[in-house]
């Protein structure tokens, strides 16, 4: 099993930037397909952003494409989250999570990190 380890979020001000940072645990990440969702408070989860491992394929949700981008270190077993020009609706828990499958739905993803928090302020 693969066991994602999120970290980076922290309190930040409109128009910063962030980096975030999977650290996968267990089985290495190239046997899976890794995704960043996130969850705002009286919000449901929501697909962010994924890539697939061995492609190194990229996918966005709308509402963050051209200010994030996501990207992997093979050699450290590392998703990343790159995100720009930060927005109080940036604000969530931010989770890494990992499938076997090719998707972007969160219900498809079997193994989840335990989240951080980016708060953005106005």
């Amino acid at each position: 099993q693969v066991q994602p380890v999120e970290s980076g979020g922290r309190l930040v001000q409109t128009g910063d930037s962030l980096r975030l940072s999977c650290v996968a645990s267990g089985r290495p990440f190239r046997y899976y397909f890794v995704g960043w969702f996130r969850q705002a408070p009286r919000k449901e989860r929501e697909f962010v952003a994924a890539i697939s491992w061995s492609g190194n394929n990229t996918y966005y949700a709308d509402s963050v494409k051209g200010r994030f981008t996501i990207s992997r270190d093979s050699t450290k077993n590392t998703v990343y989250l790159q995100m720009n020009s930060l927005k109080p609706d940036d604000t969530a828990v931010y989770y890494c999570a990992a499938t076997t499958k090719a998707t972007i739905k969160a219900a498809e993803y079997d193994y989840w990190g335990q989240g951080t928090q980016v708060t953005v302020s106005s």
